[in-house]
Formats: structure tokens, sequence, C-alpha cells
């Protein structure tokens, strides 16, 4: 069952179906928006939907998936679906990502990579609460890497 917001995107989006596929453009419109690839390491992804008119973009999963950033130390969940508008740099108005602060799962609303210093990436919450990290820290991991390449 799709959300009202994909409902509402639908009409012109290039939709694919299957994990490799959908995989593979999910990090070509993460390239291409010039955010790190690792941002949404998602796995069993069964739908990635793109408006190009609008910038909507989705991404639908089997189950939620936990993923550790391990270079800066953070835990991130990822729901069964994930929606945001996306634009050079930026993925805003973004559902469905949380990050673990101490012992409290927060909302992440927007990813923004700095015009200034494209080496520093900032995440906000829905109350306007930021923090930036590294880009490097979202690159995608060996063990993606390596899966990518052998398929």
């Amino acid at each position: 069952m799709r959300s009202e917001q994909i409902a509402k995107h639908i009409d012109d989006a290039e939709i694919y179906h299957g994990e490799a596929i959908c995989k593979q453009k999910s990090r070509q419109l993460l390239q291409d928006m010039s955010l790190p690839q690792g941002l949404l390491p998602l796995n069993d992804v069964v739908e990635f939907g793109f408006n190009r008119t609008s910038g909507f973009v989705w991404l639908r999963q089997k189950t939620t998936k936990e993923h550790q950033f391990r270079a800066i130390g953070r835990s991130v969940s990822y729901d069964t679906e994930v929606m945001a508008f996306v634009e050079e740099r930026r993925l805003r108005r973004l559902t469905g990502v949380k990050s673990k602060e101490l012992l409290i799962w927060v909302t992440i609303s927007d990813i923004i990579v700095n015009d200034s210093d494209p080496t520093k990436i900032t995440f906000s919450n829905p109350t306007g609460i930021s923090k930036t990290f590294p880009a490097s820290a979202f690159e995608l991991d060996d063990d993606d890497n390596g899966a990518a390449r052998r398929k």
C-alpha cells in the first residue's frame, strides 16, 4: 500500500522494482545531487521512485533497518518507507529516518551538504536543532562497495 504522499507524486515518476536496480538508482541519484552515496544504506529495497518535476523521491524496503555509521559512532534507523524532496546537495522534508542520540531516537528532517565547505554535512530535526559531521563518514562502506562490485 502506497502512502498518500507517494500517490501525489506518482504521475510522471520513474519507478523501479528489485533490489539491485533500486540500490543502483538511489546511489546514482545521491551522486547526481552531490550527496554522499552511503546516506541510504538500505537492504531489501523493493521500490525506488523519483519524480524529476517535483524532486520527490521514495524508497520502500521489506523491513526497517538500523545502520551504524562507524566513523561517527551513530546509529540510524530507516523505516520501510523513506521519502524526501531532493535537490542539489540537499534532502528536505525527509521522512522515515531517525538517529539515536544518547537513548532517544530523533527524527531527521533535512540533510544538507555545506555549499562553502562540501566536506561537511548537516542533519536537522523538525524543531530546527542540527548537527554537523564530516561528509566522508557517509560514503559507502567497504562492504557496500564490495557487494556492488560483485554484482
